[in-house]
C-alpha cells in the first residue's frame, strides 16, 4: 500500500478542525485507511522583521497514512482532504467539467508516427489560473512522483511532464528522433546537451539513472517540441529547463506520454482533478440495485439510504424511481471503480464494517485438518523440540542427485522427468529427500558441528502399474464406465499427437459412445 506523508497542522486546517491522534486514527479506519506512523521533522522558518530577517527551526508533526493501491485520488493532501470531507458530509462531492479557453482555440498535441517505435501514446491538458503556494506546489510535485512510482510503474508505463504554458506556444508536437539529433538545456542545467550526452550525464544521477534503461537501447528517443522548436521534455527522463514551473506559474500544461493509453488517461485525470475543478473527460454512469448491495454487504437498508452512503464516498448517487434501481456517477478521480462490486465495497465502507451484523454463511462446511497434515505438523514440532533445524528444499533436482550420487541408476528411480528443463539442477522431480538435505549440509559445512537437519515434504514417484492410452497425456486421462461397461475416454491429448496435427497449444478431448444410454 502506498504511504502518503502529510503535515498534521496543514491537514487539520484543511479539514476545518483538530483531532487527537486517536480520533484521527479512528477516522482513517472508518474511511478504509490506516494511520501507519506519526513522526516529526525540523522545518526551517524564515520571516522578515523590518529590514532584518529572523530564522529558526520548528518541529512539525507528520502523519504517514497508508492508502489502498488503487485509490490514486488519495495520494496527495488535496485528494485526501476532499475524500474525508465528503465522507463526513461536510462537503458535497465535486462535479468536474471540461471548459474551453476564454480566447482562442484549445491547445493541441500532435503525435507523429515516429513515436510508435518507442512510446506511442500521449495525452495532455491545461490547468488555468492556478495560484501556487509553497505547500500546494510541493504537493503538486509530490503527487507527480507518487503516481510515477505507483500506477506509472517507475515511468515505464507513463511519464508525466508539467510545464509553464506562458513560456511556450502551441501547437505542440510529440515525435521521436535519433538521440544525436535532440539537443536542449535540461531541467536545472546551465548548458545544452544532446540526448546521447544526457544519457551519459545521468548515469551517475541518484534519481534519474533508474529510468535510463526505458529508452537507452532504442534507435530513437521521444521528444516534445512547441511551435517554435523549443524542447519541452525528453520523456520519460527529463523536462526542459525553459518551461519549468514555479510558484509564479499561472497556467500549467500537463503531458503524459505512455506505452499504455488507458493508464495515461487515468494519470492525467489525477493530476488535473486534484488541483483544479476542471476535468479532462465527463463522468460515466453505472446503474445497480439496492438489493444487490444489501445482499452482498449483509445489510438491509433502503434504496435512498444506500444512495446516501455512496454519495459519501464521492460517488454521486440517486434512486431512479424504477424499482430499487440506483444511478451512480463515477467521477474521473475514481478510476478504481470498474465493476459493480467496487461500488458495493464503497457502500460497505460508508456503512461501517463494524456496524454490519455478524451472520453465519448460508452455505458452510465444518473444516477438519487432513490427517496427513496433522501428523506431519506433530512430527515437525517434536523434531524441532529435539534440536533439529527444518530445511525446505526444491521439489525438483538433477538426475545426478537422485541416481549417480546415491549409487543408483536413473532407470531404477521411478523418477518423473521434466521434458524441457531450464537448468541442469531441475531435471526431475525428487524421489527422496536425502539429496536435498545432503546439499544443504554441503552449503553450510563451515558452520559449527553438529548439523542436525530434518525435512518433511513430498516426493514424486512414477507409478508404472497404471494403464495409459497413447492418445492422451500419461496420467491425465480417464476412462468412462456406464453400468460396468467402458463407453469412452477424456483427458489431455499427448504432446506427440498435438504435434502430428501441427497444433501449437495444449488440447483436451472427450470421446464417448452414447448408444448405451438408449
Amino acid at each position: 500500500m502506498p504511504t502518503v506523508g502529510v503535515k498534521r497542522d496543514l491537514l487539520f486546517k484543511a479539514l476545518g478542525r483538530t483531532y487527537t491522534d486517536e480520533e484521527f486514527d479512528e477516522l482513517c479506519f472508518e474511511f478504509g485507511l490506516e494511520l501507519d506512523e506519526i513522526t516529526s521533522e525540523k522545518e526551517i522558518i524564515s520571516r522578515e522583521q523590518g529590514d532584518s530577517k529572523a530564522s529558526g527551526a520548528s518541529d512539525i508533526i507528520l502523519y504517514k497514512i497508508d492508502v489502498p493501491a488503487n485509490r490514486y485520488d488519495l495520494l496527495c493532501l488535496e485528494g485526501l482532504v476532499r475524500g474525508l470531507q465528503v465522507f463526513k458530509n461536510k462537503l458535497e462531492a465535486p462535479r468536474y467539467r471540461r471548459v474551453s479557453p476564454i480566447s482562442g482555440e484549445p491547445q493541441k498535441l500532435i503525435i507523429t508516427k515516429a513515436t510508435a517505435a518507442v512510446r506511442p501514446h500521449a495525452v495532455a491538458a491545461v490547468l488555468r489560473n492556478i495560484t501556487f503556494t509553497q505547500e500546494r506546489y510541493d504537493s503538486f510535485i509530490e503527487l507527480q512522483e507518487k503516481l510515477h512510482q505507483n500506477i506509472c510503474r517507475k515511468r515505464s508505463l507513463v511519464a508525466i511532464g508539467t510545464h509553464d504554458l506562458d513560456t511556450i506556444s502551441g501547437p505542440f508536437t510529440y515525435t521521436a528522433k535519433p538521440p544525436g539529433d535532440i539537443c536542449f538545456k535540461p531541467l536545472n542545467q546551465t548548458k545544452e546537451y544532446t540526448a546521447t550526452q544526457l544519457m551519459s550525464l545521468y548515469k551517475t544521477d541518484s534519481h534519474l539513472r533508474h529510468y535510463l534503461h526505458i529508452i537507452e537501447d532504442k534507435p530513437v528517443y521521444p521528444v516534445i517540441y512547441d511551435s517554435n522548436g523549443i524542447v519541452l521534455s525528453m520523456p520519460p527522463i527529463i523536462n526542459g529547463d525553459h518551461s519549468k514551473i514555479s510558484l509564479k506559474t499561472k497556467n500549467v500544461f500537463i503531458e503524459c506520454t505512455a506505452t499504455d493509453v488507458t493508464k495515461a488517461k487515468i494519470v492525467l485525470d489525477m493530476m488535473v482533478t486534484m488541483f483544479s475543478e476542471y476535468c479532462s473527460q465527463p463522468f460515466t454512469k453505472e446503474k445497480l440495485t439496492s438489493e444487490f448491495i444489501n445482499r452482498k454487504v449483509g445489510i438491509n437498508e433502503s434504496t435512498e439510504k444506500i444512495a446516501q452512503l455512496l454519495t459519501r464516498m464521492c460517488l454521486r448517487s440517486q434512486a431512479t424511481g424504477v424499482g430499487d434501481e440506483i444511478e451512480v456517477e463515477i467521477p474521473p478521480t475514481r478510476s478504481d471503480v470498474i465493476h459493480a462490486c467496487d461500488i458495493m465495497e464503497d457502500a460497505a465502507i460508508a456503512y461501517g464494517f463494524n456496524n454490519i451484523t455478524r451472520t453465519t454463511p448460508r452455505t458452510y462446511t465444518v473444516a477438519n485438518q487432513f490427517p496427513l497434515n496433522k501428523l506431519t505438523e506433530l512430527l515437525r514440532q517434536d523434531l524441532a523440540a529435539a534440536g533439529f533445524t527444518e530445511a525446505l528444499n526444491f521439489a525438483l533436482c538433477s538426475q545426478e542427485d537422485i541416481a549417480d550420487k546415491l549409487g543408483k541408476k536413473i532407470s531404477e528411480t521411478k523418477a518423473a522427468h521434466i521434458s524441457n528443463p531450464k537448468t541442469a539442477e531441475f531435471q526431475v522431480a525428487r524421489t527422496t529427500l536425502l539429496p536435498g538435505l545432503l546439499k544443504t549440509i554441503a552449503a553450510n559445512r563451515k558452520m559449527p558441528l553438529p548439523l542436525k537437519l530434518f525435512e518433511i515434504s513430498d516426493v514424486v514417484l512414477k507409478d508404472e502399474t497404471k494403464g495409459r492410452h497413447s492418445t492422451f497425456f500419461p496420467g491425465r486421462c480417464a476412462e468412462i464406465f456406464v453400468r460396468g461397461k467402458s463407453v469412452g475416454r477424456l483427458g489431455v491429448l499427448h504432446p506427440d499427437v498435438i504435434n502430428r496435427f501441427e497444433l501449437t497449444m495444449p488440447c483436451s478431448a472427450l470421446e464417448m459412445d452414447i448408444e448405451p444410454f438408449l
